[in-house]
This record gives C-alpha cells, structure tokens and sequence, in this order.
C-alpha cells in the first residue's frame, strides 16, 4: 500500500475507525505503529507502551463508543494509540511540548480522557467509584479499565479488586500483561502470571473431555458431571485466572493481544457480561522498536532526535539544566550519574548500606549498585508504601537503607514514611530524585511538594545539594545520621562544582555563603544556587553587589545564617525549585518571624507559583517561573526599585517611616 493510500489517514475519530473493514484493521495498526515510532523518535516519549497496546485500542474504539461510554488507562502513557483515533493525530508532533498534547491522558484536553493520569495502579478504583456513581444516577454506561505496565502489582489495584467482587457493579478490567513495567516486573503476581502465559491447556483438556463423554449414551452426563467436579478441585494449578476469581471477578484469557480480530471476538463475548470483568491480554511492549526485545526496558521511553550540529556532544546523557558557563562550574553529567557513583562508593566503604527502588533502578540510578552489590539491593515494584516500610524494617535490622524514589511517587508512600519511618526515628535516606519542574511529564511527575510534605515531620531532615560533587557529600552525611533524611535533587545536568577539599564540610542546619555583597541577598536552595550565582556576576555588571548563599539544608534551618542577614540587608531573595506554599522560602520567614523582635528586611520569595504547571522543557519551565538567570535578575532590579523609591527598610512588609 502506497503512502498515499494509508488507511490512518482516512481516520480522525473513532467514527471514522469504524468504517474500516474488520479484515483490514491489522494493516491499520501496522500503520499507527509506523506514526507512533516516526512522531515519538523526534519528540520524545513513552514509547514502549504504546507500541504494545496497539491492536487492543484499535478493538476498543471499534466496538465502544466512548464519547458515552469510558475508557480509564493505567497508566497514562499506554494512551498514544487512543490519542491518534480520537481527534488528536494531527496535533501529534506537538506530544510533551510546550503547549502541545500532554504525554498521558488528560480530560482538560479531550473528552474521550476521563482522568490525567500518570501515577500507576488507581484506574480500577476510579472505575468502581464511576460506575457505582452512574448507577447511583440511573446512569447505563459501560466503563473499561486498561491497566497495564504492571500497575496491577500495586496493592491498590488488588484492593479494588477485592472491593469490586462485593459490590456487584458491572466493570470490565483489562490486564494488558507485557510482563514489565519501566523495568522488568518483580513479585509473586508476575511470576504466576508467567507460569500461566496460556490457559489453553485446560480449555482444550475440558473440551475434549466433555466431547467425548457426552458421545457415551446414559452413562456419559454422569461421567461428565464428576469429571468436571474433578477439574474444579484442579482448577487453581491449571486455570491462570484462579486467584481473581477468589477476588468475585470473571476471569478471560490470556489471549493474544497482537490478534486484531482474537481480541475483537473476546470483546464482543465479555463487553455486555454483569459483574467486574477481568480479560487477560498478553502483549509485547515495544513491539515494532528496533531492538526493544532484547531490552524492553530501553523501549520504555525515547529520547528526542537531536538537531544536527558540528559541536562536540557533551558526556551528559541528558541536557543540562544550565548552559555551561566558567570551566570550574562545567556540566559532565546528571543529576542521577552523581548520585549512582556517590552510593556506589558508599556502598563500597560501608557493607550495611542498602539501595531500594520502586521499580524505577534506572531512572533513579541504582543499577550500577545493583550490579556491584546485588544482595544489598531491593527493588519493591510499583509499590512506593512498601518499598519505604521495607527500608523501615533495614534499618531496624541495623542497616543503612538508601531509598531511591522520584519527589512525586514518594508521595504514594506518605502514611509510610510518618509511621514506619519518621516516628521510629529510622535512619532511612530518601534520595528523591526529579526534584522540581521535571519538563515534558508534567504536572503528575513534578517533584514541588517535598520541603512541605516532609518538613512537617519532627526529627526529619532536608537538604539539596548545589552541584555533583555536593550531592555525594550530602549522601555521605545522610549516612552518618541516626534519624531520617532527604536528599532532593532535579532531572538533568549537573554542574561539577569544585573538589570536596575545597569545599566547607557538611555541618547539620548549617549553610555556606558563596559569594560576597553589600546590596542585597540571595539564599538559594539546591540547584538554584548556580543560577543565583550567575544572576549575581550579571546584576554586578549593573553596579548591584548580591551576597549568594547556599542555603544546603531547609530542615533544620540555619537560624544563625538568617540572624545574620537580617542584621545586614535591606533586600533578601530566597530562590528555590520547589512549590512558593510550604517550601524554602516559607521556612526562611517562619525562621526569620521566630527571631527576637526587631527590624526586619523586605522578602521576596522566588519560587514556582501556587497553580498547576502543565509540560514544557525544565529550561521552559523555570523562565515561565521566573526561576532562571533572567528572571532572577528581574525580580532583583524590581526590589531594589522598590526599596530605592521607598527610601528605607521594611518591618514586616511595610515600610518604615
């Protein structure tokens, strides 16, 4: 078929998906997996998934009408194939740009969307709680489930399940089974549904059987009938979907998921069946990547194509956060490649310390300690309530555990952390990584609520190192505490920084001050202070002399340090990659309000603003926050205007006379 005669350019909307002869849909999906790979290899993406779930959605939108009916993926990034049959193809280049389409569904974007979703394992609950509203209303509208990636290994999904099965609510759950998730499944759920990848065996056993008996006149319906009691008592060794059954759902499969027209048929059967229906599909993901068999994980996401360009490539595997600027301050590598090397060695100087991950041990670093040091690594799944009670009970055994989660999934463990963690006083290190505004995931996977979630816990403490070299200085730290600790830190390059020699040590609730000035102060935090630096050379050039702090811990805070600068500035700016509610700057005026009374300097916190922050490039993301040099450099200039027309300091916001 030529590019002229494609069958997915006679399809916009699901209406159109329709029209297309049933015998022609498998030459569809070839074609969609042929756009997925084309778009997403120059923009960026979740890929893997996608790839995997193709024929599934294709059936889908073929035999539902889901401008009425709803359709919930868990995750989110399984969604491409949906985004191109309802409405969005043509915007498809624009997928996790600025302004363009969101890379997981999002219902603020089109109705076929019912949630934003880029957290695994609630898809089933929303669904129970949709449906149970629709029958509430007198509502008949069908919900399906599509939860994949190993989102049903997260106890939510189980509890849903459980729930389900007494609540008498129809609900058809469909397991997109690709046997990973970002990286290869862990746990006892994937090694049974491994052992059971076909439940033909029975199906063909109990057919046969019963063909042949029913052949044999009056004796034969007896046989039959204790025959099947037989197989019953056998079903649970032989029948994959045994232990949702026990759950009060209707087990299907597994069945062939790449099989357009299997998947099709076992739709039709189920879709109008009563109860909580659970279709086991097996899939490939990454199917149609070069190479994503050998390494599905690799499928997982991509990476935007580079540009063409002459210049030398840089030894980071992700673009820097900053452009590089003085050789002492160059960027060699991530965020993430400081800490993996900082907790390689850790491990190597110390046989207690523990790596643990939520099935993410690549994209939080830890793969490298996993191959040095297998035994004293844990990866607990998609499963962050676990993973944190699991470091709990390392450290309660004598170990040091260094728990590696990204900012927004360390939410999913919350009550953990309180419980299990802070109130036993453990020395557990939380090593959160993607700290910050993270770029084109977006709002689900933004790291801006971690100062506020875990400084409200007594005994906990906080820190964000400025460069590499800093990071592992602040693990080694972290190590040597006997209580709880967090290390934030963003996606990206990080700056070098000078060597540990020549730098002040870590001392507990203490900063450093890495530049001198009269004007004013800036009291950055983590990777902020690089950029404060820079704004610092640029508004010197302007005759404005800004001291740049390295704020280092935000709990506990350094009250000696804010002691300090209210007794020699007029103008203080806190800069932070963190939510303005809750983060830095708030602990800076708390401090700052808790000191004796006295005359207090004007404030300005520079933070991300109290809204939803949707995807863009992190570079992107901190000029729309006024986070960058420039806008750094801005908000000075603003404040010294203020205080020059003012006249004189400030108490408590207002100028005094």
């Amino acid at each position: 078929m030529s590019q002229n005669d494609r069958l997915l350019d006679r399809v916009t909307w699901p209406e159109d998906l329709q029209m297309i002869p049933r015998e022609e849909l498998p030459q569809l999906c070839e074609e969609m997996r042929e756009f997925i790979l084309d778009s997403v290899s120059k923009t960026g993406g979740h890929l893997g998934s996608g790839m995997g779930a193709v024929e599934l959605t294709v059936a889908l939108h073929y035999l539902f009408d889901f401008r009425e009916d709803r359709l919930i993926f868990d995750v989110g990034h399984q969604a491409y194939p949906h985004k191109i049959l309802t409405g969005r193809k043509a915007m498809f280049h624009t997928l996790r740009q600025k302004d363009g389409l969101c890379g997981f569904t999002n219902r603020f974007e089109s109705p076929y969307d019912v949630y934003l979703m880029g957290h695994a394992g609630t898809a089933i609950s929303t669904s129970l709680g949709l449906t149970y509203g629709d029958s509430l209303r007198g509502r008949n509208r069908k919900v399906v489930s599509v939860v994949g990636d190993a989102a049903f290994g997260c106890g939510v999904a189980f509890e849903a399940m459980n729930h389900g099965g007494v609540l008498g609510r129809n609900l058809l759950v469909i397991l997109n089974d690709n046997n990973w998730s970002i990286a290869k499944t862990v746990g006892a759920l994937s090694s049974y549904l491994n052992k059971i990848r076909t439940g033909s065996f029975y199906k063909r056993a109990k057919k046969t059987v019963h063909q042949l008996l029913e052949s044999i006149p009056v004796v034969g319906e007896k046989l039959d009938r204790g025959i099947e009691d037989a197989l019953k008592l056998l079903q649970g060794t032989l029948v994959p979907g045994q232990i949702f059954e026990a759950l009060g759902s209707h087990y299907y499969g597994p069945i062939d998921g790449h099989n357009v027209d299997e998947v099709l048929q076992t739709l039709e059967h189920v879709r109008d069946l009563e109860g909580v229906v659970l279709l086991h599909v097996k899939t490939t993901k990454g199917k149609g990547v070069p190479g994503s068999q050998e390494r599905p994980d690799r499928a997982h996401a991509a990476k935007p194509s580079p540009p063409p360009t002459t210049a030398p490539k840089s030894a980071a595997t992700e673009p820097p956060v900053v452009v590089p600027v003085n050789p002492p301050r160059l960027v060699r590598k991530p965020w993430t490649g400081w800490f993996s090397d900082a907790l390689v060695r850790a491990g190597e100087r110390d046989e207690r310390v523990v790596a643990l991950t939520a099935a993410m041990p690549d994209g939080t670093g830890v793969l490298e300690f996993k191959d040095r040091f297998p035994t004293r690594f844990i990866d607990g799944g998609i499963a962050e309530q676990h993973t944190v009670a699991f470091a709990s009970g390392l450290a309660t055994a004598g170990l040091r555990p260094v728990a590696a989660i990204y900012s927004t999934f360390l939410q999913r463990g919350y009550d953990m952390v309180f419980q299990e963690v802070v109130l036993q006083k453990l020395p557990v290190v939380f090593a959160m990584d993607r700290a910050g505004l993270v770029g084109e995931d977006g709002a689900t996977h933004h790291g801006l609520y971690d100062i506020a979630y875990l400084g409200a816990f007594p005994g906990m403490t906080l820190m964000a190192p400025r460069d590499g070299i800093e990071l592992g200085m602040m693990l080694d730290f972290a190590l040597t505490l006997e209580g709880p600790s967090g290390l934030r830190y963003p996606r990206g390059g990080a700056p070098a920084g000078e060597a540990e020699a020549n730098r002040a040590p870590i001392e507990l609730g203490r900063s450093e001050t890495v530049r001198r000035g009269a004007d004013l102060a800036l009291v950055a935090y983590g990777s902020e202070v690089e950029l404060a630096l820079r704004a610092a050379e640029q508004l010197a050039a302007e005759g404005i002399e800004a001291e740049v702090v390295n704020a280092r811990f935000a709990k506990p805070f350094d009250h000696e340090m804010v002691r300090d600068l209210r007794s020699r500035f007029d103008l203080v700016l806190t800069v932070e990659d963190h939510a303005e509610r809750g983060g830095f700057g708030a602990c800076f005026l708390e401090t700052l309000h808790g000191l004796s009374p006295g005359r207090l300097p004007r404030v300005r916190l520079l933070a991300v603003p109290d809204d939803w922050h949707d995807h863009a490039s992190r570079a992107e993301l901190l000029e729309m926050a006024g986070l960058d040099v420039p806008g750094i450099v801005t908000a000075v200039t603003e404040e010294v205007g203020m205080l020059r027309r003012g006249g004189g300091r400030f108490v408590v916001g207002l100028s005094e006379e």
